[in-house]
């Protein structure tokens, strides 16, 4: 008679990767809670008052949470099936980054602010309280960008171009007497202007500056729609692209799962 128990990897593997289970949620919610705790705690080392009277303890604490986190990181890498496939996904990468900086402050001073990165490790919570549809979403959105990079790219490229010709021609009309000291700070200015920011540190003085400076700010108008509409269009083709096409797994990343799948075939993850 063959025995079914499972293994002590099988039973941590769906502690960790499975939300459904009893275990499984109480480990996500004790995660996602040592996670808004670390975060917090170097968010209050940043406070000058709080780090001289409460420094040590802040520090003691993050060398805890970054222990525990890292043996949370090498027990994902254990359990699952391919290693290699988490450690280069999205949220491998994301739990290794949350625990570098900790180690990299032994040699760089300040390097453990980034922790905060670790913030990004509450997407989580979407698995945790069902809401797997806003990451499919999320994953759509991205897809979106990653299709339109050329073009954005492109049109990025075109207002650099434009931003550099509209500054040198501030620079030659308003000249230094007026703050456009040289074309780099101009092209500053410029920028500043067409994203429709206006710092209001520099000012054209002149009737002809200031009837440049106006254009440059209708301009900038309709330069802010153009990269919307890229994506946009990106995301409405998407529509059309078969769901199993889209299926894509939390763990390792990999898609073209069927309709039917509930496990990832290359990690075994549950989808």
């Amino acid at each position: 008679m063959s025995n079914n128990k499972p293994t002590w990897k099988e039973r941590l593997k769906i502690i960790i990767f499975e939300a459904d289970t009893y275990w499984g949620k109480i480990f996500d919610v004790a995660l996602l809670i040592a996670i808004l705790l670390s975060v917090l705690a170097v968010m209050l080392e940043s406070v000058s008052v709080i780090k001289h009277d409460y420094g040590n303890l802040l520090y003691i604490f993050e060398w805890i949470f970054t222990v525990l986190f890292t043996i949370e990181y090498i027990a994902r890498i254990i359990v699952v099936e391919k290693p290699w496939k988490y450690v280069r996904s999205f949220f491998g990468l994301i739990d290794l980054l949350s625990i570098i900086p900790t180690y990299a402050s032994l040699f760089l001073a300040g390097a453990h602010s980034l922790l905060v990165i670790r913030s990004i490790r509450l997407l989580r919570v979407f698995r945790v309280l069902k809401m797997m549809r806003f990451l499919g979403e999320a994953s759509h959105l991205t897809a979106a960008l990653r299709a339109s990079r050329v073009k954005i790219t492109v049109f990025i490229g075109g207002v650099f171009i434009v931003v550099v010709i509209l500054g040198t021609m501030m620079y030659m009309i308003e000249g230094a007497e007026n703050g456009f000291t040289s074309i780099p700070r101009s092209i500053y200015w410029a920028v500043v202007t067409l994203t429709t920011v206006g710092y209001g540190d520099i000012a054209p003085a002149t009737v002809l500056g200031q009837a440049l400076a106006t254009l440059i700010m209708i301009l900038g108008y309709g330069m802010i729609a153009v990269p919307t509409g890229i994506v946009s269009a990106e995301m409405s083709q998407r529509k059309n692209i078969p769901p199993e096409a889209m299926r894509k797994c939390a763990i390792c990343g990999d898609s073209d799962h069927s309709n039917s799948a509930k496990f990832c075939k290359t990690c075994g993850n549950q989808l």
